[in-house]
């Protein structure tokens, strides 16, 4: 076979195949977060009815969770971004929980008042929902 034959038959070959593109966003989002190793989930659906979390976010699990102010909360391990602004991991919930004003000056989301120890077991919780 003369190279111009081989070069044909590698462009005929070539065209067949699919192409393949590339699109995303400029970074890479985060991976889901990795469930909570840390707090009681049972302690954290507790708290979440007694913080009141339901009169404005949908929660599975909850009784009388389903508020429609906020964001439904199915899934919530699954997700990639707490608020759309922090990494879905851990230790941003706990902050989050504990401080969104802090976290997102004016967001809809009122500081609450939850300590630390209740931020970790409602995170806990909350990442029970993959």
């Amino acid at each position: 076979m003369t190279r111009t034959r081989r070069l044909y038959a590698l462009g005929a070959a070539l065209v067949g195949l699919p192409l393949v593109t590339v699109v995303g966003c400029a970074s890479t989002p985060p991976p889901p977060p990795a469930e909570s190793r840390v707090g009681r989930p049972d302690r954290g659906a507790q708290l979440i009815a007694t913080y009141g979390c339901g009169s404005c976010h949908a929660i599975p699990g909850v009784d009388r969770a389903d508020g429609l102010v906020g964001p439904p909360l199915t899934r919530f391990g699954a997700r990639s971004y707490i608020a759309g602004e922090l990494p879905n991991n851990a230790d941003n919930l706990r902050r989050w929980i504990s401080d969104p004003q802090g976290v997102e000056p004016g967001t809809a989301m009122p500081n609450l008042g939850v300590s630390a120890i209740d931020a970790q077991d409602i995170a806990a919780y909350l990442y029970t929902l993959g």
